[in-house]
């Protein structure tokens, strides 16, 4: 069946399209590259894979709690709104909660997708565009992989959010480069990633565990090409020039810590908005994931430079200033190992399987 016909809203009225004012730059300089980038682009060469044969599409998600989450990360657990909702509104809960979160992966991927192409034309040197034409292929991958779960295993999708999407336009139709990678390559994939990382460690069902894991070893790499490019050109930058990149990142990251209300999924499931929404807000577990989204973005964000007292105090503001002295590299290399640990417990249960037949 068509992807058209598991959204929540028609396709024909959440279609978007802008202008991305993109300029294209060609260098004719093959000789003078960094070798830091080229390491990375070898790693991206190296880490490619097929997400038909890498992830086990033969198993099934729980119809009642597909990602086998516990039910204490929904925030509006244990509230006056939750224990009058019958065992089967709970269940439809679960289901539309899940659905929407791997929805807004996929569209965030579809996002990374565009903007690295556009790396690819806009990025000044040789080895910037060399890695991003790898990252061009990740993230098709990514996109395929998400809506397959959600085409084949969650039968449902929703349509990308406003604070998403808002937020991916910013990005994609400024022309300068480097703010391309500010918005995509640290906010959006360093936000990604601790997001991807809540569901890759709280998720009890290993097909959906797996696909986080494996989007995750490619996203840190991701992570990690946009810290080395834009560590090397912020010093260039006037301090009016590193002023304006500042007061976008700080914006921008109040915009993604208050656009997590799930408005969309209680609007959909018949609950009252409002009273979720509050609630929502005063949830503990809701508090600490809106400080914890930013556990990869800080660190980075002072390692390239964008360091200022007003940025520090924004921080602050949002609980997670106590990240600034987090090993963004140590948290990336962790992503990796995880991944191959899937893939060995994979193989341990392919030859479980094999000794079992003969």
């Amino acid at each position: 069946m068509s992807t058209n016909y598991r959204y929540t809203l028609p396709v024909e009225q959440s279609e978007w399209k802008f202008d991305g004012h993109t300029d294209v730059c060609f260098t004719w300089e093959y000789d003078e590259n960094r070798d830091s980038l080229l390491q990375l682009y070898d790693k991206g060469k190296k880490q490619q894979w097929d997400a038909a044969e890498r992830i086990d599409w033969s198993q099934d998600l729980d119809p009642e709690n597909p990602m086998l989450i516990d039910d204490r990360a929904i925030p509006i657990f244990g509230s006056d709104i939750w224990n009058r909702m019958t065992e089967a509104e709970h269940r439809r809960l679960r289901h539309h909660q899940q659905a929407s979160q791997i929805s807004q992966f996929m569209h965030g991927e579809q996002g990374a997708l565009i903007a690295t192409s556009k790396i690819v034309q806009t990025v000044p040197d040789l080895d910037s565009k060399f890695y991003a034409a790898t990252q061009v292929m990740d993230e098709a991958r990514h996109v395929e992989a998400y809506t397959r779960l959600l085409h084949e295993k969650f039968e449902l999708a929703y349509p990308i959010t406003p604070g998403l999407k808002a937020l991916l336009e910013s990005g994609l139709s400024d022309n300068r480069w480097d703010m391309t990678y500010l918005t995509m390559q640290i906010l959006i994939e360093g936000l990604a990633l601790a997001a991807f990382q809540r569901l890759r460690d709280q998720s009890k069902n290993p097909l959906a565990a797996s696909v986080n894991a494996y989007v995750m070893q490619d996203e840190a790499r991701h992570v990690a090409f946009g810290r080395l490019a834009l560590r090397d050109y912020y010093p260039k930058l006037t301090d009016a020039e590193r002023a304006e990149r500042e007061e976008f990142t700080v914006q921008a990251c109040w915009h993604m810590r208050d656009r997590f209300n799930q408005r969309e999924v209680f609007e959909r499931i018949g609950l009252p908005v409002r009273e979720c929404i509050d609630i929502l807000d005063h949830s503990e577990s809701m508090q600490m994931f809106r400080s914890r989204i930013f556990s990869r973005i800080v660190p980075t964000v002072r390692d390239i430079g964008l360091w200022s007292r007003k940025v520090q105090e924004a921080f602050a503001a949002m609980g997670a200033i106590e990240f600034a002295t987090a090993d963004a590299q140590a948290m990336l290399e962790n992503d990796a190992r995880v991944a191959e640990e899937f893939d060995a417990k994979m193989r341990l249960n392919d030859a479980g399987v094999a000794a079992a037949a003969e």
